[in-house]
């Protein structure tokens, strides 16, 4: 089973809501880059990676079609039996960039899981349930109205709500954890998530003026030395999310004892091969954790149900996916959907999910014969 062709489409995927709003930007429209890898033997898997904009981590999707463009030759004529040989192969084409191999890493697991007849779940250690509870995110946005969509989201069944705050007057973030608070109440729990977008001082302000509210504290400062100086100066559990920029990252805030939780995404950590590993870590510490990514559609939510179904249930913060922000499905047939704030892992070999051909109309590369 070797690797004949790769095939690199781009798609756009506007915001149903019309903008997608956080501290460090607010969002109209994603593009996001899937690859396609036909084998020797008939078999076809995909990847994808969807960076949200170029400011909310350093990634982009131009940067990520540029980085496949350097990857992908070497590809050509590998064998798939081995994806810690294909991690290799691809680290000698290119350094760093683990958002744009995370879509290679999904799209080896995806052919290996069709070829053993199996589900990626499978291949990442086995599911421990078959379905994952789902969050659900409400934007930078006024606090009467994101009570509202908060109550109207545990109605639904969500088990989670994630707060966004950040990027205007604190008085307004702090106004928005309490009214979400007095909606919801016990009904969910709550991650508020600065997404950066505190100073320290404003972090232990709100923190001091929501004191009595349950809540989890996510990523409320840019940098994790930042954050590290929060360290018993909060009386709210404190999780990271963009500052886990790879493995290193974890392993590093996991020895400060500086993080209570974390916030991961697939793309970010390189895929979900070396999601497992941090997954792993999290485990032997007791820390509990999202498996969710940036944006995109059925591809990579299917990849984050899979990985969220091998995590401890006690330990599972939620899979997210962009399903409640985009429009339509990738596969029509098979979509990974949210029902009842919970999603469904996918039963069928590999990812579970295969496009609809022509939907993404012509490649805008073609690697191999």
């Amino acid at each position: 089973m070797r690797i004949d062709r790769i095939n690199v489409y781009s798609a756009q995927l506007p915001v149903k809501s019309g903008v997608y709003r956080m501290a460090s930007a607010d969002v109209e429209a994603l593009d996001s880059t899937l690859v396609e890898i036909a084998t020797d033997d008939g078999f076809f898997g995909w990847g994808e990676t969807c960076p949200i904009g170029p400011v909310y981590q350093p990634h982009h999707a131009l940067g990520a079609r540029a980085a496949i463009a350097e990857i992908a030759p070497g590809l050509i004529g590998q064998d798939i039996a081995s994806i810690r040989l294909l991690a290799k192969r691809m680290d000698e084409r290119l350094n760093g960039h683990g958002y744009a191999k995370a879509a290679f890493d999904m799209a080896f697991l995806d052919l290996l899981g069709q070829k053993l007849g199996v589900p990626i779940s499978t291949l990442l250690g086995g599911a421990l349930t078959d379905r994952v509870p789902a969050y659900y995110s409400l934007i930078v946005g006024a606090p009467d109205e994101t009570a509202r969509i908060a109550a109207d989201k545990v109605k639904a069944g969500y088990p989670r709500l994630q707060v966004k705050i950040g990027g205007r007057n604190l008085d307004e973030d702090v106004a928005v954890v309490h009214k979400v608070w007095e909606a919801v109440g016990y009904g969910a729990r709550i991650a508020v998530d600065g997404n950066r977008g505190l100073t320290v001082a404003a972090a232990i302000h709100l923190d001091r003026l929501c004191q009595a509210i349950p809540f989890v504290f996510e990523q409320p400062c840019n940098t994790m030395d930042e954050i590290a100086t929060l360290k018993g100066r909060v009386t709210h559990p404190v999780y990271l999310d963009e500052s886990t920029e790879d493995q290193n990252a974890v392993l590093r805030a996991i020895s400060m004892g500086i993080a209570d939780g974390f916030g991961f995404k697939v793309t970010r950590l390189g895929g979900l091969t070396k999601m497992t590993t941090v997954r792993d870590l999290c485990a032997i510490r007791s820390l509990p954790h999202s498996c969710d990514d940036a944006w995109g559609g059925d591809i990579i939510a299917a990849a984050c149900v899979h990985l969220a179904a091998t995590v401890e249930p006690r330990r599972m913060e939620g899979a997210w996916i962009a399903q409640e922000y985009i429009k339509g499905h990738f596969d029509q047939k098979h979509p990974v959907i949210i029902k009842q704030g919970h999603i469904a892992v996918p039963q069928r070999p590999g990812l579970g999910v295969k496009p609809e051909p022509g939907m993404f109309g012509k490649p805008v590369a073609i690697y191999g014969p």
